[in-house]
């Protein structure tokens, strides 16, 4: 099947030349560039079939010549996006990294069925996700899939190039999983990662077996650090981290369904290391700003973390309202929608922000989360998630629902 991918940006012939030989208006041009340009690091929220709105802010970031990443770090979905986009910068830059990213959740969305449930003779008679669903309810993974089959693994072996990777990213990776012994995450960073310790860091272990790597067992990373912030902001030599944030925070009314309250209990546990991870930070500002700090002006190991600048984006008012199981859905109507309202909410915090980066948080962390938080409700989405079958293996379908200005074509 042919990649579709957007219209390629004009690239400038300019920066071939050596910058000696510019004409004055060029260099003074790429100069202002240069100066404008804002670094930052991302750090991308798991949420399964929902890190489609992840693609959709990352596409918009990758847009912009005047937005820098710098260091990723990442769980479950999100490690799925940031690989992507650290591998398609080493091979193709910015344009590149779109392509990869698109190419990654067409080829999500083309898996379909998982191969294990093919392969298998007793789920192959089932042949849906959400009976899929329910069986992984009644069953280990080790007894419904005593093979290990993992569709993820062909998918991310085929897309990714992990040796040019390792070899050339042009961003530092923090990909979380969760040691299943202690529950502690591990962080793998791009000099040691593999297709292993992604599988790792996307591992739901009612779905899947624990990925083994140098003797250890893992899980989801989403369960031990969703995605880590407090170890990016003190390690990372930038001073300003965008969370992209895909599960609501609080939630109106009390879930009585069964889905529903197992998809609450999916939320409370997968939003809780960021929750830890900010009460954390906002320790360290309290004792960091107390008047023995102010007076005598020691700062400590701690203290990057104190001052560093934190921004968000969030899905919850896109996702609040999907069905209970859409996580688990490789529906192309969904990863488009998910897709335009990820590349609209960038473009209204860039819009509203960039001049503020490298400058001053755009969020105030203990305000947002530790104080009383926006509830969203949960209705029933007004929009029709479908599915359509393609007419051909050689294109992909497109949505013919909700659509704004920043969606792709």
């Amino acid at each position: 099947m042919p990649l579709t991918s957007y219209p390629a940006r004009p690239q400038s012939n300019c920066l071939l030349l050596n910058i000696s030989n510019l004409p004055s208006c060029l260099h003074n041009e790429k100069a202002q560039t240069l100066a404008r340009t804002k670094r930052i690091n991302l750090a991308l929220q798991g949420g399964g079939a929902h890190g489609a709105f992840t693609w959709g802010v990352l596409d918009h970031l990758l847009e912009q010549d005047t937005v820098e990443i710098g260091w990723i770090s990442a769980a479950s979905a999100g490690a799925v996006n940031a690989v992507a986009v650290a591998s398609g910068l080493a091979e193709g830059g910015r344009e590149g990294a779109r392509a990869k990213l698109r190419q990654l959740w067409e080829a999500v969305y083309k898996a379909g069925v998982p191969d294990f449930i093919r392969l298998n003779p007793v789920l192959s008679s089932l042949g849906t996700l959400p009976a899929v669903s329910g069986m992984a309810k009644m069953f280990s993974p080790y007894e419904f899939n005593p093979l290990g089959f993992d569709p993820l693994r062909r998918l991310l072996t085929e897309t990714i190039d992990f040796d040019r990777l390792r070899a050339a990213s042009p961003v530092e990776l923090l990909i979380a999983a969760t040691d299943v012994g202690t529950g502690r995450p591990r962080f793998f960073r791009c000099h040691e990662l593999t297709v292993e310790a992604v599988l790792a860091s996307a591992c739901l272990p009612t779905l899947h077996h624990a990925v083994e790597i140098e003797g250890r067992a893992y899980w989801d990373g989403g369960f031990s650090a969703n995605p880590d912030i407090v170890r990016l902001a003190l390690e990372s030599p930038i001073g300003d981290t965008l969370i992209v944030l895909l599960n609501p925070t609080n939630v109106s009314g009390t879930p009585t369904r069964l889905e529903d309250i197992a998809a609450q209990t999916s939320r409370l546990t997968f939003n809780a290391p960021l929750m830890r991870d900010i009460e954390i930070i906002e320790a360290v500002r309290e004792a960091e700003g107390g008047w023995l700090q102010r007076r005598f002006k020691r700062p400590t190991r701690l203290s990057s973390l104190a001052q560093h600048r934190f921004h968000l984006i969030e899905a919850g008012r896109h996702t609040a309202g999907l069905p209970a199981g859409s996580k688990m859905k490789p529906d192309w109507g969904l990863f488009t929608y998910l897709h335009g309202a990820g590349r609209t909410e960038a473009y209204k915090w860039l819009d509203g922000s960039r001049s503020r980066i490298g400058r001053q948080s755009t969020v105030d962390l203990k305000a947002r989360f530790l104080s009383e938080l926006p509830r969203f409700a949960l209705p029933r989405p007004r929009m029709a998630v479908v599915n359509p079958a393609p007419a051909s293996e050689a294109a992909v379908p497109q949505i013919t629902g909700p659509r704004d200005e920043h969606t792709p074509r």
